[in-house]
């Protein structure tokens, strides 16, 4: 596959330029564009610029509201509620982290529920946001229906992201970041668009069978990490993000990969706790070094989040291979084609 080498600068510049000029205010663009190519130089491709072609449609199309602006409320002391206006999450997220930021080391523990978005990407890039502002974050999201209840065979639930994040003294925050099917769909995407195979055990087509082929899982449905276990947990996650915000749940939410239908609307929950809140902040953080610490000090061990990192470095000094197709698509439509 042919690729084309791009700065982080220039990638950001590229995919905004692409976005505004189908129907994307140019806040919300550089919002998204900052988050595809934050997804890209961490190696997570199925979140980040392949996901343009898909977010400029679907503005052009009127199922995103390019230009929507979100609608921060506080309706309790420790809760905030954040409409994010059938736009994209980004944006609704970013106001989010700011909103617990400012009211966390008061309150102690705010969480702050999103309402009618949309694909929010890395969910660990949200969290670890929060973590930057010295607090631990919690976040939890819901998509449209991937996965089946454990023992049915209709997918009803989304993949549901579950993501937390911690400051360390003297290090990156600890961040931890996992979709509750065996992988991100968005790999699953990737492998779609490059006419590649996955692994058996990751998906089933629409009749229920295992497949290698990444079109016919993308018709199917995906499999939970942990089987039964896990298909709980994607029971909790789709509640929290969706009963909590009168969003939609996965069944209810229209594909983010195509331009045809309704809003998706679905749901985040993010929970901000200060470190202090329960006592002096320096004892949780040390007790947060010393558990990172005996992890790190097994021979072969690592902490979630050091390959990220690792590849965040080379990708700022290096650039991002992105195929070229994608970049001729993205330089189309910047051009109005």
């Amino acid at each position: 596959m042919s690729t084309e080498t791009l700065s982080l600068d220039a990638a950001r510049d590229l995919a905004r330029a692409a976005l505004v000029a189908c129907r994307i205010s140019e806040a919300n663009a550089a919002a998204v564009a900052a988050a595809l190519v934050a997804a890209e130089a961490d190696g997570l491709a199925g979140h980040g610029l392949s996901r343009v072609a898909a977010y400029a449609d679907q503005a052009k199309s009127g199922k995103v509201d390019g230009f929507a602006v979100p609608a921060v409320a506080r309706p309790r002391p420790g809760a905030v509620l954040v409409d994010a206006g059938t736009g994209f999450a980004f944006p609704a997220l970013d106001a989010a982290v700011d909103a617990v930021a400012g009211i966390a080391p008061d309150q102690g523990v705010v969480a702050a529920a999103v309402a009618n978005s949309h694909h929010f990407g890395v969910a660990g890039h949200h969290v670890e946001a929060v973590a930057r502002r010295g607090l631990i974050g919690l976040l939890f999201g819901n998509s449209p229906a991937a996965i089946a209840p454990w023992g049915g065979a209709t997918p009803l639930f989304g993949t549901n992201p579950i993501a937390f994040a911690c400051p360390r003294t003297g290090a990156e925050p600890l961040v931890v970041d996992l979709s509750l099917s065996k992988v991100a769909r968005g790999k699953i995407m990737v492998a779609a668009q490059k006419g590649e195979p996955i692994p058996e055990g990751w998906a089933l087509d629409a009749e229920g069978r295992p497949t290698t082929d990444a079109k016919a899982a993308l018709n199917g449905a995906m499999l939970p990490m942990g089987d039964a276990k896990g298909a709980a947990l994607v029971l909790v996650v789709e509640l929290l993000a969706v009963a909590l915000t009168g969003s939609n749940f996965g069944w209810e939410a229209s594909s983010f990969f195509t331009a045809d239908g309704p809003a998706p609307r679905v749901g985040q929950l993010l929970i901000a706790i200060d470190p202090g809140a329960f006592g002096p902040s320096a004892v949780t953080e040390r007790r947060i070094a010393d558990l990172c610490g005996a992890v790190l000090g097994q021979r072969g061990a690592r902490l979630p989040g050091d390959r990220r990192l690792a590849l965040r470095v080379k990708a700022a000094r290096d650039g991002i291979a992105v195929p070229a197709a994608l970049v001729a698509d993205m330089r189309r439509r910047a051009a109005g084609g």
